[in-house]
């Protein structure tokens, strides 16, 4: 992807408020390696390689959700005295990545960190502040760090349906 037209998208992000518009915004530029329909997408910022994103349909995601697609450990372990040859043979550390997987009917609460390599749902909430490192079963909510099993999904609407409404 070109850096001109990653730069104008994250701009737009920053210019755009509403969270459906912003993103079918999103879904247009082609830039995620899959962006569905009837999403909500509220944070400003972009993950490094939203190539590496799939979002399906229905899935809503809160403000500040961070997409670490990649680590950078190996540049301080491949410069650490000795280590690549004690723990690697002499064969440096690599770059790890991995894609993003958001199955459909997600909501993905404000400042959750998403690991590289994480699927997540179908039928899934993952709480507010959460740090996601490992895939999230269909049917349930996490919350934590790291993000633990707190219920299941049906158990979540359950209560949500049973709250009274404020007038």
């Amino acid at each position: 992807m070109n850096k001109l037209k990653k730069m104008i998208v994250k701009i737009m992000c920053y210019a755009i408020h509403n969270g459906f518009k912003k993103a079918e915004y999103l879904a247009s530029t082609k830039m995620f390696k899959a962006f569905g329909e009837n999403c909500f997408w509220h944070p400003r910022i972009l993950p490094s390689e939203p190539e590496r994103v799939e979002i399906h349909n229905n899935v809503a995601i809160a403000t500040d959700v961070y997409f670490c697609t990649h680590d950078i450990n190996h540049i301080v372990l491949n410069n650490c005295p000795g280590y690549v040859e004690r723990f690697r043979g002499g064969v440096p550390f690599v770059w790890k990545t991995g894609d993003i997987v958001l199955n459909d009917n997600v909501f993905v609460g404000a400042h959750s960190q998403i690991k590289y390599g994480v699927k997540i749902g179908p039928n899934a909430i993952v709480a507010m502040g959460s740090v996601v490192v490992k895939d999230v079963p269909p049917n349930t909510v996490v919350g934590g760090n790291p993000a633990k099993v707190i219920c299941s999904f049906d158990d979540y609407v359950k209560k949500v349906a049973a709250t009274k409404l404020e007038q």
